[in-house]
C-alpha cells in the first residue's frame, strides 16, 4: 500500500511555472495543481510503502530548483 501526500509549495517569485515543469519531468507526482493564497503549487502524490516519507520528498521533490518552502499534509484514510 502507498501513503497519499498532499505537499504544498511555495515557489521563488516568478518561476512557479518552471518549477511546475521541472516537477512534471519527475514524473512522481499524481495530480499537480497551480494556487492562490500563501503556496503556488499544490502537488498530490504517493509514497512508496518501503519508503520513508521525509527522504522521498527530500530527495525527489526538494531538490528541485525554485522552490522556497514546502508544507506536506499526511493522510490516513478517504470517507
Amino acid at each position: 500500500m502507498t501513503t497519499c501526500v498532499f505537499v504544498q509549495i511555495r515557489c521563488r517569485p516568478g518561476t512557479t511555472y518552471q518549477v511546475a515543469e521541472r516537477i512534471v519531468l519527475r514524473e512522481i507526482h499524481s495530480e499537480l495543481y497551480s494556487t492562490s493564497g500563501e503556496f503556488d503549487l499544490l502537488l498530490k502524490l504517493y509514497i512508496p510503502e518501503d519508503a520513508d516519507v521525509g527522504k522521498f520528498i527530500n530527495d525527489n521533490l526538494l531538490v528541485v530548483e525554485g522552490i522556497e518552502r514546502s508544507l506536506t499534509t499526511l493522510t490516513f484514510r478517504a470517507f
